[in-house]
């Protein structure tokens, strides 16, 4: 449970530092209307009702490639000098 509530805090400081940066741009363009209810003795009836609408831009990344010279160090493997066996038998 506290892995899940850390996930949505984490997601909405995102959402705000990128409407904070100007990264993301919302504006609604359309109003909420809430349904008209009416009560009779046959039950509840809604009529109507509109959810908003909302306009939202979002900045861009451009992701490329190019060529560059990049120095690579050298690497060199040399094999151990070959020990010389004694020989001690007395």
């Amino acid at each position: 449970m506290r892995v899940l509530i850390f996930i949505l805090i984490i997601a909405v400081l995102a959402i705000l530092l990128a409407i904070g940066t100007g990264f993301l741009n919302i504006s609604q363009i359309r109003g909420a209307r809430a349904p008209e209810v009416s009560a009779t003795g046959h039950g509840v009836t809604a009529k109507g009702g509109q959810a908003p609408a909302f306009d939202v831009e979002t900045g861009s990344v451009k992701v490329g490639t190019k060529e560059t010279k990049v120095k690579v160090p050298a690497l060199t493997v040399e094999r151990p000098a070959p020990k010389q066996a004694t020989n001690n038998a007395q």
